[in-house]
């Protein structure tokens, strides 16, 4: 009866809220609120919520190896990333602290407890976004997720200097061993093969040696999927096996949400205080992006990052559990109210940026970060934007007889095509300010290969609003795409499964009449 329940109201809410053009993540905490405000009317059962828990643990940790397999350690070491990370966190928990101290009276331990946690900004729906949105690579959102990750860490070294569990003795072995572990899980993925064996290859690695064997050793379960993600970040079929969990890690991150919708009802002391925190969270955001500039980042760059990075965290449910039970509601609320804040904010981030971008350029560090800067196209004379497997694909089919450069976000993407010789250049292709400084007199003709499909009508009215009237060829997956993308200014579309089909039926034409042949030839 559970499950009917509980995937009923996902569905139902999360259609609702997706057709006032809100991500369904919004529908999921409404549920959840839904579900536990009926629940003695429904009949649910007692163990429920225990059932909730556990599907929801699975979520994040799937999530946290999904993750794990877009980045790279090096990008930890960033100062915008670390330095970043630790002075908001210094910052923030300072504000908070004292200000709950002064105006609700709390003690210091609390009150410092809890402002470690009201500064940390949420992994779930930030990853998630970024994902949504195919920004984990690009770099305000490796950035982000940077920041993410060491804002994890500090959280975890708090719960443990607050719960009395500090890492047990084996956890130095098992780190050091990590390097060590890296052949081995390597071999685990090459073996398993592309079916079934490779979804529970996932499972294993993520929930099983990462969750649970990090968690023995006193280092958290959510640490540990994210560094077995790491660990198979750089091998060959590291995509192949986040498309593989993808299914599984959507369903379980239904109930994540679920279950901080159904953590509890708030009273009117709770919704207060909830209110005040999330009227509070434009401050946060302000001191992310005030804090990414002073590091050298574009405007630009700092503005979506601090956008994805406007939210409370889920972690701070966590902590509330184990040692601050009393305060599990309201943070319950100004979670979920943070997320219905920061969702439509994060997706309209691009537009509102072009907005107040006149305003926001004007704080621009004269000196920008390294992978900020601007690109020349030279004399090539065709452009392809999105070097993944399809733009790829198309560089290395259209290289011969054109002079061909590729752009893509990704800047270790980027270093990996030059390596093999090809001419890519690191660029968003949805920043205004690079194609204002963008010279391509000599380019005549376009292909749109990035994944999102926003992002190709972004670069495509962006096209033909530098004036450019060479043709713009793109590929779409869904027939409603094509529209969009015809509107926006692409003159030739293909749908990516339609060509596939197309292109094995000539296949198969020239196969069979090369199979004729030697039979005509007999015959006469």
């Amino acid at each position: 009866m559970f499950e009917v329940i509980s995937l009923s109201f996902a569905f139902f809410f999360g259609l609702a809220v997706r057709r006032l053009g809100l991500p369904p993540l919004v529908g999921f905490l409404a549920a959840g609120f839904a579900i536990h405000a009926a629940g003695p009317s429904l009949g649910l059962p007692e163990e429920s919520g225990a059932v909730l828990d556990h599907i929801a643990h699975l979520g994040v940790l799937l999530l946290l190896f999904a993750v794990g397999l877009k980045l790279r350690l090096g990008q930890l070491a960033q100062p915008q990333v670390f330095g970043g990370a630790l002075i908001h966190s210094a910052i923030t928990t300072a504000i908070f602290s004292t200000g709950l101290v002064v105006f609700l009276q709390l003690d210091w331990t609390t009150a410092i407890l809890l402002g470690v946690v009201l500064s940390l900004s949420s992994t779930v729906f930030s990853a998630k976004v970024l994902e949504a949105k195919r920004d984990i690579g690009a770099f305000y959102g490796r950035t982000a997720i940077g920041i993410l990750i060491v804002q994890d860490i500090i959280a975890l070294a708090v719960l443990a200097l607050y719960s009395g569990q500090a890492p047990s003795p084996w956890a130095l072995a098992l780190l050091a061993a990590l390097p060590l572990l890296r052949p081995v899980l390597h071999w685990l993925v090459d073996v398993s093969g592309h079916d079934e064996l490779m979804v529970l290859a996932g499972m294993l690695l993520a929930v099983v040696a990462g969750g649970a064997g990090f968690q023995a050793v006193g280092l958290g379960a959510e640490i540990g999927a994210l560094v077995m993600g790491l660990l198979l970040s750089t091998h060959p079929r590291a995509k192949e096996l986040s498309d593989a969990l993808w299914g599984l890690k959507e369903l379980f991150l239904v109930g994540f949400f679920l279950q901080i919708g159904m953590s509890g009802l708030p009273g009117m002391e709770d919704l207060i205080i909830a209110l005040v925190l999330v009227l509070l969270l434009p401050l946060k955001g302000l001191l992310f992006f005030a804090l990414l500039l002073a590091f050298g980042l574009r405007a630009r760059t700092a503005f979506l990052t601090a956008a994805n990075l406007t939210a409370y965290s889920e972690f701070s449910l966590i902590v509330a559990a184990a040692v601050l039970p009393e305060w599990l509601v309201p943070l319950a609320l100004a979670v979920s109210l943070s997320f219905l804040l920061a969702a439509p904010l994060d997706r309209l981030a691009d537009r509102i940026f072009e907005r107040l971008e006149p305003r926001l350029q004007g704080f621009e560090p004269r000196r920008v970060h390294r992978d900020e800067l601007p690109t020349d196209l030279g004399r090539a004379s065709v452009l392809i934007l999105g070097m993944g497997r399809t733009g790829t694909a198309a560089y290395d089919q259209i290289s011969g007889p054109f002079r061909t450069v590729g752009i893509d976000a990704d800047t270790y993407r980027v270093e990996g095509h030059t390596a093999a010789g090809r001419n890519v250049l690191f660029a968003d292709v949805e920043d205004a300010a690079f194609w204002r400084g963008l010279k391509m007199a000599q380019i005549e003709g376009v292909i749109l290969a990035m994944d999102s499909v926003e992002a190709k009508e972004s670069a495509a009215r962006a096209l033909r609003a530098k004036g450019f009237h060479g043709p713009i060829i793109a590929h779409a997956l869904y027939e409603d795409h094509v529209l969009r993308l015809k509107t926006a200014g692409a003159d030739h579309i293909y749908q990516t499964m339609n060509q596939a089909g197309i292109g094995l039926a000539d296949q198969a034409s020239r196969a069979i009449e090369v199979d004729r042949e030697p039979a005509s030839f007999i015959e006469v």
